[in-house]
């Protein structure tokens, strides 16, 4: 699930002759990129080619795709770089949350209705969930040195989903870095990286939770980015109801349900927006108390928990180094 964030600037950014903004549609969603370019370049064309191949590697919902071929054990081999960094900065990041932050759980996505098919109606009978648990797990599929892939089951299947569009992100900041872009802000379906220039920095607002699919949520907070990666993940926007329960899409790799605790979102910032992605994601599976623990022990990583207390109450975790980076009302 994707927040959208508030984009504004704390300078003159907008009033000078040589910012540019574009538009597009990507990966089944929209972005926004906002650089300060002296040469007065349009790079629209550039961006939306590189959006297009990067689906063209990690989309599950591209047939063509690589990542796509794979699940249908159609390619055995691959050199695909972007696929190739996902799978491998996945599998770090699966070890590290001890297999709560897992992709092959994409049969179990599809199984619930979350997936491209989206053809679920009722809830999952527990044999079937079982079944399916039987090729879930990353450490069933390993990609050699070379790019050759090997599945202990032809059944495993991979969903990038979770952290892919923050990877899209650097990508695009990556490119505007390589033309000598010093100053931008690039958005791709909420998740954003902030690319500052000495004392520019950029203010992103926050939303509030609260279970909406339609619409935009007032703003919880407001915070300064400076050359950071900016993502939130929660569970009031896309999810299903059957029989008055909400149930997340974000699916538990080791029960094979989705997920059912007091995390409502995790709004994550760090170098990286990949990182900052997919960490939000795992921190939901893991829970509240689990969550804490892995940020005590990730410095890298600043972050913000919503949670309902035992009452129904809102409550919200912050890092010291999350804390940091909000404004004031009277800064505003």
């Amino acid at each position: 699930m994707k927040l959208f964030f508030l984009l504004t600037s704390l300078l003159s950014f907008f009033m000078v002759d040589s910012q540019k903004t574009l538009y597009g549609e990507a990966q089944g969603t929209t972005y926004t990129i906002q650089y300060n370019d002296s040469l007065n370049r349009d790079f629209q064309n550039e961006i939306d080619s590189l959006l297009y191949f990067f689906d063209l590697s990690v989309s599950t919902y591209q047939p063509e795709s690589v990542i796509s071929a794979i699940n249908r054990n159609e390619l055995k081999e691959t050199d695909d770089s972007v696929f190739l960094y996902c799978f491998r900065f996945a599998k770090e990041i699966w070890r590290e949350t001890k297999g709560n932050f897992d992709p092959t759980v994409y049969p179990l996505v599809n199984a619930w209705g979350f997936g491209p098919e989206r053809k679920k109606e009722g809830e999952m009978k527990s044999a079937a969930i079982d079944s399916i648990l039987q090729f879930v797990g990353f450490e069933k599929i390993e990609v050699s040195s070379s790019g050759m892939i090997t599945k202990r089951d032809a059944r495993v299947s991979l969903d990038f989903n979770a952290f892919a569009q923050g990877y899209s992100v650097d990508v695009v900041s990556n490119f505007l870095q390589s033309k000598g872009i010093k100053t931008a802000l690039i958005e791709i379906g909420g998740e954003v990286f902030g690319l500052n220039d000495l004392d520019f920095y950029w203010l992103l607002g926050v939303e509030s939770p609260a279970y909406n699919t339609d619409s935009k949520n007032d703003t919880q907070l407001s915070l300064k980015i400076h050359n950071k990666g900016v993502a939130t993940s929660g569970n009031y926007r896309k999810y299903r109801e059957i029989e008055g329960q909400k149930l997340s899409h974000h699916i538990h790799p080791k029960t094979g349900r989705p997920t059912q605790n007091r995390l409502l979102s995790a709004t994550v910032i760090s170098n990286h927006t990949i990182l900052s992605d997919a960490t939000a994601t795992g921190l939901l599976v893991m829970g509240l108390k689990s969550s804490k623990k892995y940020l005590r022990t990730h410095k890298e990583i600043d972050a913000m928990m919503i949670y309902a207390s035992m009452k129904g109450k809102f409550k919200v975790y912050k890092t010291k180094g999350f804390r940091k980076m909000e404004v004031d009302n009277k800064d505003k």
